[in-house]
């Protein structure tokens, strides 16, 4: 498949942002693990990092690789992570959190210096909301959240795994995934969902990434924040 194929191309792009001696933050998904994997070969090869996963999976992969890992109770300081995105805006903000990490990615990112984004065209978007937004929410609000957040004009559904149980994270809560169709302001709503309580995060990354690699066939397409 094509998109594989940009996927690992942007996943590669990002490995010279990678540098001997750093703390790295592994993402979650399906570029991002076409990273680590590449990450473990360069570790192999004599690269000296510590990952920091920002998930379950993302951890067994990097252990299965004999990826060096470390945690944020050692180490708060993030020198450079690396994750997908589900959307970017030409503002690069991102809609994140389809492969259910987007609590742990968000704190993950919240420590890096440089967050380096790697999609493939199809993830870049004029307006952020055709991607159904996630909301990871605490159990015990669902129902209330649910019907606040279809208050604010979105069609909201709980995640459900293959199985058709309710989908749980990493931290084993739920996630709530909302279409709002188009998020004319995303800044607003991110602040909004942040405010109810029984939200524990929402997969709006605003003003996070420093850079976005978009594969786009066999060319990198660099998107660089303004303030970064």
């Amino acid at each position: 498949m094509a998109n594989d194929q940009e996927k690992e191309a942007a996943a590669r792009s990002s490995l010279r942002f990678v540098k001997d001696g750093q703390v790295v933050g592994l993402g979650t998904g399906s570029t991002a693990a076409y990273f680590i994997q590449l990450l473990g070969e360069q570790v192999k090869n004599g690269l000296r990092i510590l990952g920091i996963p920002s998930s379950d999976r993302s951890r067994e992969q990097a252990e299965s690789l004999e990826i060096p890992l470390t945690t944020l109770d050692e180490c708060q300081q993030i020198d450079v992570t690396v994750d997908g995105a589900d959307e970017v805006d030409p503002q690069l903000r991102l809609i994140k959190g389809g492969g259910g990490a987007l609590l742990r990615e968000k704190i993950v990112a919240s420590a890096t210096r440089q967050l380096v984004i790697v999609a493939d065209a199809t993830k870049r978007v004029p307006v952020l909301g055709k991607f159904p937004l996630p909301v990871e929410v605490v159990k015990f609000a669902q129902a209330l959240v649910a019907k606040r957040i279809e208050a604010l004009g979105a069609a909201v559904e709980l995640r459900r795994d293959t199985g058709g149980k309710p989908f749980l994270t990493d931290e084993n809560n739920h996630i709530l995934d909302c279409r709002f169709g188009q998020i004319p302001d995303p800044d607003s709503l991110a602040r909004q969902l942040s405010d109810m309580p029984g939200v524990v995060e929402h997969g709006l990354f605003i003003g996070m990434a420093s850079v976005v690699l978009l594969a786009n066939g066999s060319e990198i397409v660099e998107l660089w924040a303004r303030d970064k």
